[in-house]
């Protein structure tokens, strides 16, 4: 079948119009993120060469010699990020001033001192006050990554549990691990609340905490809680420009887990800020204005219903476009936004006065401690990747990019909980320890958009938890409450299983889109065959070796990697898998083909009922893996944002849904990895929907 003209002439349309804005809004003369780095000198090349080398020896020595002592063990990341900074800035030619080069000795230094202090069996930074600076292992692709912590000087191992206030970092494009692990050592920032531990986050280099930059605040807070007292009561997350940004997303995403939110500038959507700061002519397909809805903080506004926000803006700032498009959209919600504008046509910075009215403000709240279950919860969502509010989960949904809303109301004068939704297919109302606001003796009523059920009695710590799907339009209270399986492979033998956990369903954390992949462990397939044709294969090789370099740009990781022939059942029960190729090429692909919504062989690629030549098309695409169904596997792509993206960070959001057919006649670009013949999203039980059939 040929390629719909109407999807080739929407592309070329919006590659042709991008040309009229500013410089960053050309998509055919994309400079380059990160840049290209200045060349040092051949002795002090030479010299930071055989540090690092000594130091990688030092690390692998220890790794050897810590085997059978976990505790120790589990600290060697704090060195190996030492050694990460200086070999990557060598190896990848990330050196951006002279004074760089003094910068990498002096993390050589303080690498080599914390292995020598591991080799003695001492770990004199976990009772460090002051600046800090730490280091994960990443579950996403093994990488090691930095953060940097204040530490207060009423720290002290096992003390009393701590306020903890994220920052978000502004846009760098040369913020490499070696800047910003220099900077930690340097200075504690701008907002540094007395008492209170701040965690300054990497968010993997420059994407305004998006996907894996994400994941990295909940990995650093996971690993932060192994070391220092954490009062999870008193969350805060801030930021500004770039990290306002990351703060808005932040807060309305997961609006049960912050005390309070302090977003400083940055952007809170796509569209109109593109339109504002950029000066850009946006022409989305589709399916891109439907991604929008994963990242754009307007869409979630309601949120903030939950969440004490103190925003803020100069009075001067083209970036207030973000608070104040934000502002209308939680009007539209009832919502008033806290606004601190520094005045006296302040710019992109604070104003002295905002910073003491904000912290008076900020500090109040979290002085208060978040409500672990508020009486009212009010809660929005486009996807089931952001589906909980305090005691409310939304566990499925029934249409994923339309809007799914939650209101829900403890009435404690008549022992009932008031819960209306809308475009929600399951759901779970939890109250957790001690916040059972009933009789302990009383089932609690719930009342579920007009059906009334009685709930199962609390438990004695006072906690309750009931549960909900819906069999057709009708609400049904599922009774074993407090084991009942929410993945549809774990339900138990011989139980009936209720349609909305039938084997393939979109669930938090499997529900796509193909970027979605790349917030857990992931697994790049190298085929190792022939391919069906030299031109599909050739491309396949090309945006496999594309993706994994820009991952690592991107991303600041190293993805995994392996043969066709050598992925193990270990590896795809961990990993969701990532194949590259066709069904001749690679193994794997075609163990699982049959299985998959897509047929494919040398004449055809077909999906549904429509059908391209295989000789000039390929389908990428994101589906419960046969194999693993808790896992995704991916056919021919990485993360789907590409180089004219990175330019501003309000782009880096998913630009293709479930699948895509990949039209090898348009060359690959800085936007897409071919034309794109067809797209869209699979339905809730990852079937194809009649648009497409």
């Amino acid at each position: 079948m040929k390629t719909p003209l109407r999807l080739v002439a929407l592309f070329a349309l919006t590659l042709t119009a991008l040309a009229d804005g500013p410089a960053d809004n050309k998509a055919e003369s994309v400079r380059r993120v990160p840049p290209e780095g200045i060349k040092i000198s051949d002795p002090a090349r030479a010299e930071l060469q055989t540090g690092a080398d000594a130091l990688a020896k030092d690390i692998e020595a220890l790794r050897n010699s810590l085997k059978g002592k976990a505790t120790l063990l589990d600290l060697l990341p704090d060195v190996q990020i030492y050694h990460k900074a200086v070999d990557w800035a060598l190896r990848h030619d990330e050196f951006y001033s002279t004074n760089e080069v003094a910068t990498a000795r002096d993390l050589l230094k303080r690498g080599g001192e914390r292995a020598a202090a591991l080799r003695t069996g001492q770990a004199p930074w976990l009772a460090q006050t002051g600046l800090v600076v730490r280091a994960y292992q990443s579950k996403i692709d093994g990488s090691i990554q930095p953060y940097g912590l204040v530490v207060p000087p009423n720290f002290a191992p096992g003390g009393a549990p701590l306020r903890l206030d994220f920052w978000a970092h502004g846009r760098g494009e040369k913020l490499t691990e070696m800047s910003f692990v220099d900077g930690r050592h340097k200075s504690p920032g701008q907002f540094v609340p007395p008492g209170a531990l701040v965690m300054h986050l990497y968010g993997r280099y420059c994407n305004a905490n998006k996907l894996a930059g994400e994941v990295d605040l909940f990995e650093a807070l996971a690993h932060a809680k192994k070391y220092y007292p954490i009062d999870e009561r008193r969350l805060v997350v801030r930021g500004f420009s770039m990290g306002g940004a990351a703060a808005w997303q932040f807060a309305v995403h997961y609006p049960g887990v912050w005390a309070a939110a302090a977003p400083g500038a940055g952007f809170s959507e796509t569209p109109d800020f593109l339109k504002v700061f950029q000066k850009e002519d946006v022409k989305p397909t589709w399916f891109e204005r439907k991604l929008w809805h994963m990242y754009d903080c307007t869409d979630y506004a309601l949120n903030l219903f939950n969440l004490p926000t103190v925003a803020y803006s100069g009075e001067a700032d083209s970036q207030k476009q973000a608070a104040d498009i934000m502002a209308r959209a939680a009007a539209a919600e009832g919502l008033q936004l806290t606004h601190i504008i520094g005045p006296d046509k302040t710019g992109h910075s604070y104003h002295k006065d905002s910073i003491v009215e904000i912290n008076r403000r900020v500090d109040a709240v979290v002085a208060l401690g978040k409500d672990p279950a508020p009486d009212q919860v009010r809660f929005t969502t486009w996807t089931l990747r952001y589906n909980q509010s305090h005691w409310v989960t939304v566990d499925g949904m029934e249409q994923h990019w339309e809007r799914a809303r939650v209101e829900a109301d403890i009435d404690r004068e008549h022992d009932t909980i008031k819960v209306t939704t809308k475009n929600v297919s399951a759901l779970t109302l939890a109250l957790p320890s001690g916040t059972y606001p009933f009789a302990l003796n009383k089932k609690a009523k719930v009342v579920l958009d007009g059906t009334k059920f009685e709930a199962p009695l609390a438990e004695t710590d006072r906690s309750w938890k009931a549960r909900f799907y819906k069999q057709g339009k009708n609400w049904t209270f599922a009774q074993a409450a407090s084991a009942l399986p929410m993945n549809a492979a774990d339900w138990p033998p011989g139980e009936q299983r209720p349609d909305c956990f039938a084997p393939l369903r979109k669930r938090h954390g499997l529900q796509g889109p193909i970027d979605d992949a790349f917030l857990d462990s992931f697994l790049m397939v190298r085929p190792t065959g022939t391919p069906l044709n030299e031109r599909v294969g050739k491309w396949a090789d090309t945006e496999m070796k594309h993706a994994m370099e820009h991952w690592r740009r991107q991303f600041r990781g190293d993805a995994r990697v392996k043969d066709d022939s050598a992925v193990t059942d270990a590896d795809i029960a961990a990993h969701n898998l990532v194949l590259w190729g066709d069904p001749a090429s690679n193994k794997l692909l075609s163990r699982i083909l049959e299985h998959l919504p897509v047929r494919w062989d040398s004449q055809s690629v077909r999906i549904g009922t429509v059908s391209f030549s295989a000789a000039q098309h390929v389908p990428a695409l994101i589906y419960p893996n046969p194999l693993n169904p808790k896992k995704y596997v991916v056919l021919n792509s990485g993360f789907t944002f590409r180089e004219y993206d990175y330019l501003n960070n309000a782009r880096q959001v998913p630009k293709l849904p479930d699948f895509a057919i990949v039209d090898l006649n348009l060359p690959v670009s800085p936007r897409y990895p071919g034309g794109i013949a067809t797209a869209g999203f699979f339905g809730e039980r990852w079937e194809l929907l009649p648009a497409i059939k």
